[in-house]
């Protein structure tokens, strides 16, 4: 992964793992494996939030 400086640009992908894992939990596949696929999108998400705070991106 290729470290960005850009602030909107981490709170834009952090949406996007947000979206992606809402999304996830309506996809038709079994439960175990719409879970996973939540927590490992929202576990990204909070990474590049936590990324951005670090940096003072906010």
């Amino acid at each position: 992964m290729i470290p960005t400086r850009n602030p909107s640009a981490i709170r834009a992908r952090a949406a996007a793992h947000r979206q992606m894992a809402m999304s996830a939990l309506h996809a038709d596949s079994s439960l175990s494996t719409r879970l996973r696929r939540y927590n490992a999108h929202m576990a990204i998400a909070r990474d590049l939030e936590a990324q951005g705070v670090t940096h003072g991106q906010r």
